[in-house]
């Protein structure tokens, strides 16, 4: 269950003896100051309500019958490149072993992890999601190159 946060504008009047109370606090404040600020803001006062209300959306899987992708663009996104090549480059910092042979001048574990990500190699889906909380599951092997 999610819970939704929305605010509302409200105003409200200040009262007379409110203003004169400001105002003379600012004249103390300022008795030093050869200047003085006057105020010519507007009279009102703006106080934010906050309301709590809880929507509720259960997310459901869109299957593909032909192996397209549905959600979005048919390509990995950079941020979805960047969040897949920072993980596996994790694994493999921490031993685990690579899943196809590497050419001996890649020796960076990014370059690894993007060289397999390039040769679509790596067993992970990617997960795109709507705000209605519609879903797909993309393996890798879906995208374009």
């Amino acid at each position: 269950m999610a819970v939704k946060r929305t605010r509302k504008k409200t105003t409200v009047k200040i009262d007379e003896n409110e203003i004169e109370e400001k105002q003379n606090l600012e004249s103390i404040s300022n008795e030093n100051n050869t200047i003085e600020a006057k105020n010519d803001a507007p009279k009102e006062k703006r106080e934010y309500v906050i309301y709590d209300v809880e929507t509720e959306f259960k997310l459901k899987e869109i299957f593909s019958k032909d192996n397209k992708i549905i959600i979005g663009p048919p390509r990995l996104t950079r941020f979805e490149k960047a969040r897949i090549t920072g993980a596996r480059s994790l694994q493999l910092s921490l031993g685990a072993p690579t899943l196809i042979k590497i050419p001996s001048e890649l020796t960076d574990t990014i370059m690894i992890a993007k060289y397999e990500l390039d040769k679509k190699t790596l067993p992970i889906s990617i997960r795109r999601i709507l705000p209605n909380g519609l879903y797909q599951d993309i393996p890798i092997d879906w995208t374009i190159k």
